[in-house]
C-alpha cells in the first residue's frame, strides 16, 4: 500500500474514531451539563492541572520516540512499558500525598478524595499506552475505534445514571474510570502485543533521550494552560470556573478533533518522509491549507450561534459561558496551524527547539496575562486568546526556519481563506440586525439559518474564487469513499 492510500485511509478511520468518541462523549457532558450544577464541572477544572500533569510525567515523551523512531524491537516496546507503569504509580502516589495541600490551596475539602480516586486513570492509563502506540503507528485506528467507542459508551451510562440519582461530581469521575477499565480490558484481549519480562537500559536511554525534553515541554503547556483555571478557581467562585471550563472545553471540541484526527496520521506520515525536505514542506502546505479552510469557517459559524446554541444544548444556567466562548473560539482558529508547525520540529529530531520554543511561548504568554489581569475575569479570558496567536507565530517561525516555509509565506498561504471569512463574519452580523422577525424566531431557526446561510457563501465564494482547497477536499472525501467501497466489496 502507497503512502498516499495508507494515509488517506489512516484519515479515515482516525476521523472515525476521533469523531463518534467525540460526538458520544460531547452527547454524555451535555446531559451531564442539564444534570449537574456549574460547580461540579469547576471541581474537576480545579484538578485538571494534576491530571495533565500526572499525564505528561508518567510517558516521559518515550511514546512518541517509538512512534518516531523507524525500527522498534519487543526490547525497545517492553522497556518503555515497563517505564511507564512505574511512573504512573509514583505520580499517584505522590498526588495522592499532595491532596490535602490542593484542598487547602482552594479551600475545597471534598477535593482530597475527588484527587485520590480520579487519578486511578494514570495507573489504567499507563498499562495500554504501548498497545496505543504500536496502533498508532502501524496507523490501525480501525481497532482503536472498535475499542474505543464501547468503553466510552459504557462509562458514559455509568455518569449519567449516577447524575439522574444525585452523585453530582462523582458522576464524572466514575464515567472516566469506568470507561479506562474497560478500555484496557479490551486492549490487552485484542491486541497482539504482550510485554516481555525485560528493561534495556539502553533501550530506555535511547527513548528517554528524545523524550524527556518533550516532558518539560509538556510539563510547561500543561502548567501553562491550567494557569488560567488556577487564577479563577482561587480568585473567583467554584462556579465561575465551571462557566469558563465549560466555554473552554466546548470551543475545543471541533478544532481539537480535526486536529487530533489528522495529528494521528500526519505524525507518522512525516516521519516516514521527514529527511525530504521538498516533499514534507509540500505535504505540510497542503494538509494545513486543508485544515485552515474547514476550521476557520467552523469556528467563526460557532461564535455567530453560541448563544442560540448553549441556550437549546444546555440551558439558560449557561449563559454566562457564551461571551467566554466566543471570544475563545476565534482565537482557536490558529491552533491546528499551531500543531502541525510542531510536528516538523519533532520529526526532524529538535526535541532541544521544542522546549527553547516552548519557554519563549510561555515567557510571553504570561507577560501578556499579568498585564491585563487587573481588568478580572476578562483579563484571563483575553490573555488566553492572546496566547493562541503567540503560539501559533513562534511555532511557524522556528518550523519554517526548517522546511524553508517561513512564518509570512504561511501566512499569505491562508490570506484568501481569512479574507473570505471575515467578510461572511461581518455580513451575517449585521444581517440577522436586518431581517425582520431574526431576533423573534426560535434558537433552533437561529441556528440553522445562520449555518446553513454561512457555508452557502463560503462554497459559492470558493468556487468563484477557484480555492484549491475546495478542490482538495472534495477529492479526498471521493477517495475515502472509494476506499470504504473498496474495503466493503
Amino acid at each position: 500500500m502507497s503512502l498516499k492510500t495508507k494515509t488517506i485511509s489512516g484519515v479515515v478511520w482516525s476521523f472515525s474514531h476521533q469523531f463518534s468518541v467525540q460526538v458520544i462523549t460531547l452527547i454524555i457532558q451535555l446531559f451531564l451539563a442539564r444534570l449537574l450544577a456549574p460547580a461540579d464541572f469547576g471541581l474537576i477544572a480545579m484538578i485538571q492541572i494534576f491530571i495533565a500533569i500526572g499525564k505528561t510525567l508518567m510517558d516521559s515523551g518515550m511514546t512518541s520516540s517509538l512512534i518516531r523512531n523507524q525500527e522498534n524491537s519487543q526490547k525497545d516496546y517492553s522497556t518503555v512499558f515497563f517505564m511507564n507503569v512505574v511512573m504512573s504509580i509514583l505520580i499517584y502516589i505522590t498526588i495522592c500525598l499532595c491532596a490535602p495541600l490542593i484542598s487547602s490551596f482552594y479551600e475545597e475539602p471534598i477535593l482530597i478524595p475527588l484527587i485520590r480516586i480520579f487519578t486511578v486513570t494514570f495507573i489504567l492509563q499507563s498499562l495500554a499506552s504501548i498497545q496505543v502506540t504500536k496502533l498508532t503507528k502501524e496507523l490501525n485506528f480501525k481497532m482503536q475505534l472498535y475499542i474505543q467507542l464501547p468503553s466510552t459508551i459504557i462509562g458514559g451510562i455509568v455518569g449519567l445514571l449516577m447524575g439522574y440519582y444525585g452523585y453530582g461530581v462523582w458522576s464524572i469521575v466514575w464515567m472516566n474510570i469506568v470507561a479506562k477499565s474497560f478500555f484496557l480490558i479490551q486492549i490487552w484481549y485484542k491486541s497482539n502485543w504482550k510485554p516481555d519480562l525485560v528493561f534495556d537500559y539502553t533501550c530506555f536511554k535511547k527513548h528517554f533521550n528524545f523524550g524527556y525534553k518533550l516532558t518539560l515541554s509538556g510539563l510547561i503547556t500543561n502548567i501553562y494552560l491550567n494557569v488560567y483555571r488556577i487564577i479563577i478557581g482561587k480568585m473567583f467562585s467554584t462556579t465561575q470556573l465551571g462557566f469558563y471550563n465549560q466555554a473552554d472545553n466546548l470551543r475545543m471540541f471541533p478544532v481539537s478533533n480535526i486536529t487530533a484526527t489528522l495529528q494521528k496520521v500526519t505524525y507518522p506520515m512525516f516521519s516516514i518522509v521527514q529527511n525530504e525536505d521538498e516533499r514534507l514542506k509540500n505535504i505540510f502546505l497542503k494538509i494545513t491549507a486543508l485544515v485552515f479552510y474547514v476550521v476557520c469557517p467552523t469556528m467563526v459559524i460557532l461564535t455567530l450561534i453560541a448563544e442560540p446554541l448553549f441556550i437549546t444544548l444546555l440551558t439558560s444556567k449557561w449563559l454566562e459561558s457564551v461571551p467566554y466562548f466566543q471570544i475563545l473560539a476565534l482565537s482557536s482558529v490558529v491552533y491546528p496551524l499551531s500543531i502541525y508547525n510542531l510536528n516538523i520540529i519533532l520529526v526532524k529530531g529538535r526535541t532541544d527547539l521544542h522546549l527553547k520554543m516552548e519557554v519563549l511561548k510561555k515567557v510571553l504568554s504570561l507577560l501578556f496575562l499579568f498585564l491585563i489581569i487587573p481588568f478580572g475575569i476578562w483579563g484571563v479570558i483575553l490573555a488566553q486568546a492572546i496566547s493562541m496567536f503567540i503560539h501559533f507565530f513562534v511555532n511557524a517561525f522556528y518550523c519554517g526556519k526548517l522546511i524553508n516555509f517561513p512564518l509570512h509565506n504561511q501566512l499569505l498561504s491562508l490570506s484568501k481563506i481569512i479574507l473570505v471569512n471575515l467578510i461572511i463574519a461581518v455580513a451575517m452580523y449585521y444581517l440577522t440586525f436586518i431581517m425582520d422577525g431574526f431576533v423573534n424566531a426560535s434558537n433552533i431557526k437561529k441556528i440553522l439559518t445562520m449555518s446553513i446561510s454561512y457555508l452557502a457563501a463560503y462554497l459559492i465564494i470558493s468556487k468563484i474564487w477557484d480555492f484549491k482547497e475546495l478542490d482538495d477536499l472534495v477529492g479526498l472525501i471521493k477517495r475515502v469513499l472509494k476506499i470504504d467501497n473498496n474495503n466493503n466489496l
